[in-house]
């Protein structure tokens, strides 16, 4: 359990360093800034670290640490919530900056930049991991260094099924993201943590469950197995088809393409009012009136 317990300290120190990062960048740089820029490098960072940590658990601890997978997956949901709650705002995930941007929420420029941090990020939280893993100290870091050089595909399973994994796994993320988008954070966080786990846990036997192709770029294009465009098809292709086949479900339409809803028929939120059709005493001509007018027709005798 040592070994563990080292991980865990490495989660708390991953999440106060990089908690310190977007306290000083909120100072020193303009919102703007802070925002596209330094808040999703911080979040990137963040989460490629802490993953490649837990992946290493996943990977080593059954058989070398001796815990189960629901050791894993308390880590894991524990994880997320607290990244939900430390993020501020950020998503770490391109896919959920290109929903942004078709929401009408965030502009070209500023998309472009999230990407662009979102990347160097995962970088940067790869390269650093990989020097936290050289100091070996546990015996889960020694056995990391001894197979990393002879890492394998995350996908263990027909090409077609693996996109079409991905896919789900960022259907129904996006999914529930739209559905808690203006809810509290004390209601989305655990809810988006659980259904992470849960995707985790259901397709991670397969592709690993990413659904996220900046961690995906990060974490799994150099190891052997697969080629450079099956990891696109499977890694990217996936779960943006999976993000916007959510938006399309969810919303009916996507504004930045297109306004015209295609399968949702909205209401008028205004009520039109019947007009009143009454005899006119005097004549046979028939009058209308209006909701709210008094007539002046004299009652019969």
């Amino acid at each position: 359990m040592a070994g563990l317990n080292v991980s865990i300290a490495f989660f708390f120190l991953v999440v106060a360093v990089c908690q310190v990062l977007r306290q000083l960048s909120k100072r020193l740089l303009s919102p703007g800034a802070y925002g596209c820029l330094a808040r999703e490098f911080a979040g990137s960072l963040q989460l490629c670290m802490s993953f490649l940590e837990l992946r290493m658990l996943v990977e080593i601890g059954p058989w070398g640490g001796g815990f189960g997978p629901d050791v894993v997956l308390t880590l894991l949901f524990l994880l997320f919530a607290v990244h939900g709650a430390s993020f501020d705002g950020a998503s770490a995930n391109p896919t959920i900056s290109l929903q942004e941007f078709l929401l009408l929420e965030s502009s070209l420029a500023a998309t472009a930049t999230k990407l662009l941090a979102q990347g160097a990020g995962m970088g940067m939280g790869w390269a650093v991991t990989k020097i936290y893993w050289s100091w070996e100290l546990t015996q889960f870091h020694l056995i990391q260094n001894l197979i990393a050089p002879e890492c394998s595909s995350a996908i263990r399973t027909a090409l077609h099924h693996a996109a079409f994994v991905e896919g789900s796994c960022s259907f129904l993320f996006h999914l529930v993201l739209l559905k808690l988008r203006q809810s509290h954070p004390v209601y989305q966080v655990p809810a988006l943590a659980a259904t992470v786990t849960f995707l985790s846990y259901t397709a991670g036997p397969y592709t690993g469950a990413f659904f996220n192709p900046a961690l995906a770029t990060a974490t799994t294009f150099h190891c052997s197995g697969s080629s450079f465009w099956d990891y696109i098809r499977v890694y990217w292709l996936g779960p943006l088809t999976g993000m916007l086949t959510a938006l399309l479900l969810f919303q009916g339409n996507i504004p930045r393409l297109f306004q015209k809803n295609l399968l949702y028929r909205q209401k008028s939120k205004y009520k039109v009012p019947k007009a009143k059709v009454v005899a006119h005493v005097e004549g046979d001509e028939p009058q209308r009136k209006g909701k709210g007018e008094k007539s002046n027709s004299k009652p019969c005798a």
